[in-house]
């Protein structure tokens, strides 16, 4: 073991957790069951795998969409060009996105 190794150290921190039940169809079940014997892991964790992904990514989706709604409203106070600044936010779109 290096040094590194023996520096790391992992921390969980505990959460309050509710539980919830939802109707999920048969088929789907199944198939859940399914995928979750494949990585050897309970259905529960793959259902919390699957939800904290999709969750991340629709939050990173919402900041980002935050971040250019505040830089639309500071170009706007800048430049009187609305193209200007629609330009603009397309180019930080697609610079994003590459």
């Amino acid at each position: 073991m290096n040094k590194s190794d023996e520096e790391f150290e992992l921390r969980l921190r505990p959460r309050v957790t509710e539980t919830v039940s939802i109707e999920i169809p048969a088929d789907t079940l199944e198939s859940l069951k399914k995928v979750a014997a494949s990585q050897d892991m309970s259905m529960e964790a793959l259902l919390k795998f699957y939800i904290g992904k999709s969750l991340r990514q629709d939050l990173a989706k919402l900041f980002s969409e935050r971040i250019l709604d505040t830089t639309a409203q500071v170009l706007a106070r800048h430049i009187e060009s609305e193209e200007e600044i629609s330009a603009i936010l397309r180019e930080i779109r697609g610079e994003a996105v590459s």
